[in-house]
């Protein structure tokens, strides 16, 4: 079977849970690193931060950190954080911080170098953030 290569640049974060990416997406200044910096203080791991590399492969679609970015995070008020870091991590579940956020959502999936990703939109700086979206993940087959 032929391996299928497709790639795509998103303006997201990226953290692995139990070794699921999670996508973090948002314009600048909406805590995109912040939300991730608590996540990897709750036993995440960094992937990226800020953008994110994703490559299909065959039916997966995977995370992967730009060149000029790996194994950093900025955090405001700090600075450039060197990080452990993963060097890619499967796409699970992309978090909408631009977003209006449902109080009862419906699921909605949104499509990343052709493959369908479930989507929530969140509040990234609510102090339960964090373990909404590990209760997200739990939900996820």
């Amino acid at each position: 079977m032929m391996t299928q290569l497709s790639s795509d640049l998103l303006h997201a974060s990226c953290v692995a849970i139990a070794g699921r990416a999670v996508l973090l997406a948002g314009r600048s200044g909406t805590g995109k690193s912040d939300l991730a910096l608590r996540l990897i203080d709750r036993g995440a791991v960094l992937v990226s931060d800020d953008y994110t590399e994703l490559r299909r492969r065959d039916r997966k679609l995977f995370a992967t950190p730009p060149t000029r970015i790996v194994g950093k995070i900025e955090v405001r008020g700090v600075g450039l954080v060197d990080m452990p870091h993963l060097d890619e991590a499967e796409v699970a579940l992309l978090i909408d911080l631009d977003g209006e956020v449902e109080r009862m959502p419906e699921a909605r999936t949104r499509r990343l170098a052709g493959i369908d990703v479930p989507a929530v939109a969140l509040a990234p700086l609510e102090a339960s953030a964090p373990i909404k979206i590990e209760l997200l993940l739990k939900t996820l087959p």
